[in-house]
């Protein structure tokens, strides 16, 4: 089964985050508490000054990469996408009256995808796949949607779980090289996580 093509297992598993932890909790994102969220954002937001630019979040979530970047960026255009209802639901209220934010309902790695400056995608990779392939079709997906720069962020270590995955930096890495020439592996805020940018 794929999760990201066969949905699903995902929307279940968070559904029941959702009914333990609540709506308001990054648990029911699947983060080990808010920190470990904003580290991962942090991460990501590094890849470049967003300033003035757009970017599409894959598998946002509640949208709360959003306020993040705002406020290390100033205004800019953003699109969210997400395939849990629930999840986009609580991301309109949050977000969805703010200029130039869009939140799309759909599975990332089946739609056409609207082009951004930056492509960004925080934990929405970590699902597990039995098609080894996966994970690469789905990076060269979202790095052809970006014009200047794509940045992802994957586990390196887990608990099983029998739903998330762990990666090899240095396969993925080898991966990225293929498709773009400028390629930096970010590991040092995280134990279980990294980052990658790949800048056009």
């Amino acid at each position: 089964m794929n999760p990201l093509t066969y949905p699903a297992a995902i929307i279940n598993y968070h559904r029941m985050m959702v009914g333990t932890y609540g709506m308001q909790s990054s648990l029911a994102l699947g983060w080990r508490d808010m920190e470990s969220q904003l580290v991962r954002f942090e991460a990501l937001a590094g890849i470049a000054d967003m300033s003035g630019c757009s970017v599409l979040d894959a598998g946002c979530g509640y949208g709360d990469l959003l306020p993040y970047l705002t406020a290390r960026y100033g205004p800019l255009n953003y699109t969210g996408i997400e395939q849990i209802p629930e999840f986009l639901d609580e991301a309109n209220k949050r977000y969805g009256n703010q200029e130039c934010t869009v939140f799309i309902n759909s599975n990332f790695a089946l739609t056409d995808l609207p082009q951004a400056d930056y492509v960004l995608a925080s934990g929405s990779l970590n699902y597990r796949s039995e098609d080894p392939d996966f994970i690469y079709r789905v990076i060269a997906k979202l790095y052809s949607a970006c014009r200047r720069g794509f940045a992802f962020n994957l586990l390196r270590a887990i608990v099983p779980n029998g739903l998330l995955v762990a990666y090899n930096s240095e396969k993925i890495m080898a991966c990225c090289r293929t498709l773009c020439p400028n390629v930096k592996l970010i590991s040092n805020y995280a134990d279980e996580d990294f980052t990658i940018y790949m800048q056009r």
